[in-house]
């Protein structure tokens, strides 16, 4: 593999309360990793339970986020960057709690206006938002939607990213078009997780080579990630931070070197205005 290729994670997380934090990072720079985006976890991995959901917890997940990123930063020849916002999973556990679905988007818009001052003062460089991935009722899949939306007119604001953690599939059309209804480029609505190719948002192709092997024969922009969790408990769950660089290097073998320089190189300068060459 040449030296010369940077290498971007677009999508890991880094734990430094419970995981490795920023000691995954130095497997990632071993194995040939350059560039990082650090999706904070949800708030109630990080932050005591009482916590969860107020604005007090949001700030301190945001700002554990930053410091573990920084940290890792120093640990990469290239640099690593936040990204900040509400896990969508949230809205289940409030309404669990009482919650009407109402107050719990309400509640996660609050945590997203919080996230938007790290990205307007920096050092975050996009927001995290989505819907459920699971099946939920009618209510609180509009809440859902709604705090997506919300992500969205910030990020119009402020001038970013948005990364969205939904449902799978390959059909996204609605959710682009509800981005520029908001003043935000589709460009810049990263679908999390795709198993290849989507229509509306970039996706963010999840690692396996089946899936960036799809991505790579094609024409339209790409990025690569491993949602790696730094779960003690899973400790390579999704996929560890070795993969991304060994994938590069298997695309690079197979004579995919254009669609390399797109998902490390392009794509990320077009969406986040990050230069990683």
């Amino acid at each position: 593999m040449s030296e010369d290729v940077p290498i971007l994670d677009d999508h890991l997380h880094l734990d430094p309360v419970n995981g490795r934090g920023a000691a995954a990072a130095e497997e990632f720079a071993a194995a040939g990793g350059t560039h990082l985006l650090v999706l904070n976890k949800p708030s109630w991995s990080l932050v005591d339970e009482e916590a969860v959901g107020t604005p007090e917890g949001f700030r301190e997940t945001f700002e554990l986020t930053c410091e573990v990123t920084d940290e890792a930063a120093r640990k990469l020849p290239g640099d690593a960057w936040p990204v900040l916002g509400v896990h969508p999973g949230l809205i289940s556990r409030l309404v669990e709690d009482g919650h009407s679905p109402t107050e719990a988007r309400d509640i996660m818009q609050r945590g997203l206006d919080i996230a938007a001052e790290f990205v307007a003062d920096g050092p975050a460089i996009a927001l995290k938002s989505g819907r459920p991935h699971y099946e939920v009722d009618d209510a609180v899949w509009e809440a859902s939607n709604e705090v997506m939306r919300h992500a969205f007119e910030l990020a119009g604001e402020t001038g970013c990213a948005v990364q969205l953690h939904t449902e799978g599939g390959d059909d996204f059309t609605e959710v682009a078009e509800w981005a520029e209804d908001a003043g935000l480029t589709r460009e810049r609505v990263v679908k999390h997780y795709s198993g290849g190719p989507v229509d509306g948002p970039i996706p963010s192709v999840i690692s396996n080579k089946d899936a960036v092997e799809d991505a790579a024969a094609g024409d339209e922009p790409f990025m690569m990630e491993t949602d790696f969790l730094d779960d003690p408990d899973r400790p390579g769950a999704v996929l560890g931070p070795k993969t991304v660089p060994r994938r590069v290097n298997w695309l690079l073998e197979a004579g995919y070197e254009d669609a390399v320089y797109t998902a490390h190189v392009e794509t990320p300068a077009r969406v986040y205005g990050i230069e990683t060459n």
